[in-house]
């Protein structure tokens, strides 16, 4: 089995079982959430979940809480549709797309200045 290969695959089940698990949650706190991106470790110890949140700041600081409190109940979820030896440590990062989609825009701006100059 090529490198990777595992840690790949658990991210994907964790990617899906957490979309699915995470609209249930009860907390009040917690707005709209999509998950952009899950990676675990090669170890499997440790996974960190990228996901972007509907609402203004206070909004999206009051979601990142009520995902950080869920973390226990979210790994027992894990645990128990996969099989693993141990159970990795979640990690909640947010992602800004609207920072990202300016990065993007930029680079297709440079990469557009780019190719003028080379026809010049």
């Amino acid at each position: 089995m090529p490198d990777g290969t595992r840690p790949s695959r658990v991210s994907e089940e964790f990617r899906e079982i957490l979309a699915e698990e995470i609209p249930k949650l009860k907390d009040p706190r917690i707005g709209f959430v999509t998950i952009t991106e899950v990676r675990v470790t090669p170890d499997l110890r440790h996974c960190r979940v990228s996901y972007s949140a509907l609402g203004d700041e206070k909004e999206r600081k009051a979601t990142a809480a009520g995902l950080r409190s869920a973390r226990t109940h979210l790994r027992q979820v894990i645990g128990d549709q996969v099989r693993l030896k141990f159970l990795p440590d979640l990690e909640f990062l947010e992602v800004d797309l609207d920072q990202a989609t300016r990065i993007d825009r930029l680079l297709e701006q440079v990469a557009k200045e780019r190719a003028e100059a080379g026809d010049e």
